[in-house]
């Protein structure tokens, strides 16, 4: 067949819909389409690598990643401010247009494979593949915008009605999400390469898209997210979720590492037993900078008081409640540092492993040490509120590949088996069948870990649960806040799936922009509140319902008469 080559279409077919992202022209959209290009196993398998590049990790090129750069959340402040991620309506985003751009070219490979002659084990693959990341990327859609559009085939005519179509209803798409799971978890094969697509990479990402899911519709309500809650939807994508997990639990393939935080610093994820799917970054070839951003003299964003009052006490009970020592203050110690480590030692062991043991704040910065307790090259630190993260950083590393953005090569975990723990439990508890056993096979192993008592079906109850859920469930959402605490942008859509956004309103809920206590500290030029805990910034945020989803970009809109605008935006 003659060969030819795909490239998008003219800019006047550009101005019709919101499909004009499946009619964009991208540099990797250009690539000889044909049976033979469909054929070549080793194409197809370059085709399908690229998709690899939709999983950000730490970082891609020195930028922000989904670990510790997204502190919209009540587990981090900033002294610059982050405000909700809009304000306003945008004319373009590249939050709508990114995830159909991808789309699109998924798209192309399952249209290709359907003529291919690539023998079937390998065509259902690579369809599998293919199927895995648009469950991916429209899950990234409906998590952000609600309704979206379904397309599972390359537009190609500018008079497709696609092109002019109307946005179909987000539960429909989440059903056709879980069609392609089931479908790549069906095809693809266990591997022992830990950044290859497998089974239990679906699995894994199964069990993360079906909790959310599944809390999404039983929390939900027609005024702020303009469908009303839906039991039998939320009962049946919780089942899922635990399928899911529990075939990954039964598989003997994964475990917990011995020691929290050994999966955020290591040079060689592939062997972590705790590890299912993984970004790798390469010294001096593919690299990130988070190693550098949270040990330079950048201001940290730094961990909140109302995160750190969210650990509990080595007695297992939290700050409410214990009778051990409360006392948060900050003691200077000889070095003539403010030191924290009396709190840490008193709390779930998490918490040590997450923050250095030293606070650094205006005018007094440190550089962090390292486990020998001598110099390891990072700069003097600050931190909005005074805690400064460390569990992210390797200090073995030479400082070079530590402390420069874009030279930092430590691995980066995408989904690992502390998560389907934590998912298991979850959605056992929200379905109503949790037993002791399961907490004992889900959420005590990570307790345990942290040197805590195990947690019961009946715990007492915390005069902090503002969420009017149970005491248990209560206690799942704290363990799985200390777990994941900055990390994969967990916290803020937690948040969103529990209809719980409105504790980002840092007037309502003002711990959420403070941090260490300073009272002890004589030289004091940070600004502190009346009780002498840092406050992180001047600024503050206000919840509006609206922002439980973004707002669709306004050229989306004019191009396309059908979309209409996401609720209370036109407001």
């Amino acid at each position: 067949m003659k060969k030819s080559v795909i490239y998008m279409f003219a800019a006047s077919v550009l101005l019709l819909s919101s499909c004009n992202d499946f009619l964009e022209k991208s540099p990797r959209d250009t690539f000889t389409n044909n049976p033979a290009f469909w054929s070549n196993l080793n194409d197809v398998t370059s085709y399908s690598n690229k998709f690899y590049d939709n999983y950000v990790g730490f970082s891609q090129a020195g930028g922000a990643g989904w670990f510790y750069f997204k502190s919209l959340s009540d587990d981090q402040a900033r002294g610059g401010f982050e405000d909700w991620t809009y304000k306003t309506i945008p004319n373009t985003s590249t939050n709508w247009s990114g995830p159909f751009t991808e789309i699109r070219r998924i798209d192309y490979m399952l249209q290709g494979l359907q003529g291919s002659t690539l023998a079937a084990q390998d065509k259902n693959r690579f369809i599998a593949i293919g199927r895995l990341n648009r469950a991916w990327e429209y899950y990234q859609l409906v998590r952000e915008y609600g309704d979206v559009e379904w397309i599972d085939y390359p537009i190609l005519d500018p008079e497709d009605e696609k092109v002019s179509g109307d946005r179909d209803d987000r539960d429909v798409v989440m059903d056709s999400v879980l069609n392609d799971l089931n479908y790549a978890i069906a095809n693809l094969p266990s591997v022992s390469d830990k950044t290859a697509w497998s089974k239990e990479m679906a699995l894994a990402m199964k069990s993360d898209i079906c909790l959310y899911e599944g809390t999404y519709c039983k929390y939900r309500t027609q005024a702020d997210n303009g469908k009303a809650a839906d039991a039998s939807r939320a009962q049946k994508f919780l089942q899922e979720s635990v399928a899911a997990s529990e075939a990954i639990m039964n598989s003997g393939l994964f475990g917990l590492s011995d020691n929290y935080g050994d999966i955020y610093n290591s040079l060689s994820l592939g062997e972590s037993k705790e590890i299912i799917f993984y970004r790798n970054y390469e010294k001096d070839i593919v690299m990130h900078g988070l190693c550098d951003y949270t040990n330079s003299s950048s201001e940290q964003y730094g961990i909140t008081k109302d995160a750190i009052d969210a650990f509990l006490f080595t007695d297992g009970k939290p700050l409410a409640t214990t009778s051990m020592d409360k006392d948060d203050k900050a003691v200077k110690n000889a070095n003539g540092n403010y030191s924290i480590a009396k709190i840490l030692n008193n709390r779930d062991k998490r918490l040590s492993v997450l923050l250095d043991s030293i606070i650094c704040f205006k005018g007094h910065g440190w550089a962090r040490l390292n486990e020998q307790g001598l110099p390891s090259g990072s700069a003097q630190m600050t931190s909005s509120t005074g805690y400064t993260i460390r569990k992210y950083d390797n200090t073995s590393v030479e400082a070079y590949y530590r402390t420069n953005t874009n030279t930092n090569y430590t691995d980066a975990p995408l989904y690992w088996y502390a998560v389907i723990l934590l998912n298991e439990a979850e959605a056992k508890a929200e379905l109503g069948t949790i037993t002791q056993a399961d907490l004992d096979n889900t959420v005590n192993l990570l307790e345990k870990r942290a040197g805590l008592p195990n947690l019961t079906l009946q715990p007492a109850a915390d005069p902090a649960n503002n969420m009017n859920v149970s005491n248990l469930i209560w206690e799942i959402r704290r363990c799985r806040r200390c777990e994941l605490m900055a990390d994969n942008w967990y916290r803020y859509w937690d948040l969103v799936r529990w209809h719980q956004l409105d504790k980002l309103d840092s007037q309502k809920y003002p711990n959420i922009n403070l941090g260490a206590n300073l009272t002890n500290v004589t030289d004091n030029s940070s600004t502190v509140n009346a009780e002498n805990y840092i406050v992180a910034t001047s600024k503050t945020r206000t919840f509006e319902s609206k922002y439980y989803f973004y707002p669709v970009p306004t050229n989306e809109i004019s191009l396309n008469k059908n979309i209409k605008q996401n609720p209370n935006w036109d407001k």
